[in-house]
């Protein structure tokens, strides 16, 4: 929910954090599936969508036609403005969708139309839009079961491939603290940002001149935000970003034309371990593999151990899982393959 002193994220200009010397312990991570939503419609509403999210889009788009896309692109348009209760990230990595729109459905129309009002500045309202606002709390629950219908196609699917890309990028994070402190953490985060002399510097040449003071950061990766940087703040010092993890193009990989792309290891592996191995572009664990591919998590298990064991892949203990991921030896393998089913490697 958006506190009175809180500006709508900005998406273009230039502004400067003041970073006080507190703000590496009130420095986190957040999560919002919610915010994936959001960032997936606004790519929806984009002119174009850059070749990286390309096979996500061929994927869903025959399912989204019978989804009310007017209106979802109508609440999270393309532009230089998002509204701030789609962004609204957690602390803990549990959070579910169904958590947060919760939160969502008991927000009050008022704040809603009042964000929905900035977002539009400038621009004509469309007429779906000023209908979910005047309608009030059932157009907010009309709003919340529209996005929930959404998720279940656009994004439910390939769920588990984005977290796995998601923790990845929260534990490179905190190597790099642990390697370097702040300046580490936020070097590389995206061109937007830089440090300088104790100030982080957001470059949007659009964006009118502004200095606040930082008191308290929340970093928020993301899939679907790439190769945007989304910046909200409070007047009291606690600002977030949502960026774009690192290996966003990963969670697609294996997921368009499968069987072409495992065709030419079949005979090499066996194909249901050609299968799976084209799927460990991201980290998996079995029971992960085995709900994507309809197989048993025992006949995955023993897959995988074989795949293991050939030095195809590794495999390291997350919280409760075991998660498994290619080796370079198995993506030289799986490049190699590729050049030649595509002809590449032809003379």
């Amino acid at each position: 929910m958006m506190s009175p002193g809180r500006t709508i994220p900005r998406l273009g200009g230039v502004m400067r954090f003041k970073l006080s010397v507190d703000l590496l312990g009130n420095t986190r991570f957040g999560y919002s599936p919610l915010a994936e939503v959001a960032s997936s419609v606004r790519l929806l509403g984009s002119p174009q969508i850059g070749h990286i999210h390309q096979p996500w889009l061929r994927e869903v788009r025959s399912s989204l036609a019978d989804i009310d896309l007017a209106l979802l692109c109508g609440v999270a348009p393309p532009g230089r403005w998002a509204p701030s209760f789609l962004f609204t990230p957690s602390s803990s990595p549990q959070t579910t969708i169904e958590d947060q729109l919760r939160g969502l459905g008991e927000l009050s129309p008022e704040l809603i139309r009042d964000e929905l009002t900035t977002v539009w500045s400038g621009r004509d309202v469309p007429r779906c839009v000023q209908d979910l606002v005047a309608a009030g709390q059932s157009g907010t629950r009309r709003l919340v079961d529209l996005i929930w219908e959404y998720w279940q196609i656009a994004i439910e699917p390939y769920w588990p491939r984005m977290c796995a890309v998601l923790e990845d990028e929260v534990a490179y994070r905190a190597s790099q603290t642990l390697a370097g402190g702040l300046f580490a953490l936020l070097a590389d985060l995206h061109p937007e940002v830089s440090l300088d002399a104790g100030t982080l510097n957001i470059d949007k040449p659009h964006h009118v001149d502004a200095t606040y003071v930082g008191a308290e950061l929340t970093l928020i990766p993301s899939v679907f935000v790439w190769p945007n940087l989304i910046v909200d703040h409070e007047r009291d010092g606690t600002f977030s970003l949502t960026y774009a993890a690192r290996g966003v193009g990963r969670v697609w990989e294996g997921i368009s034309c499968p069987a072409r792309q495992e065709d030419g290891l079949s005979a090499l592996l066996g194909r249901t371990r050609a299968t799976i191995l084209a799927r460990l572009t991201v980290p998996l664990s079995t029971t992960q593999l085995a709900r994507e591919l309809g197989l048993s998590p025992g006949s995955v298990s023993q897959h995988l151990s074989i795949l293991r064991d050939s030095g195809m892949a590794v495999s390291w203990r997350s919280g409760r899982s075991v998660l498994y991921h290619q080796t370079p030896l198995a993506e030289s393998l799986i490049a190699a393959n590729s050049m030649q089913v595509t002809g590449q490697g032809s003379a």
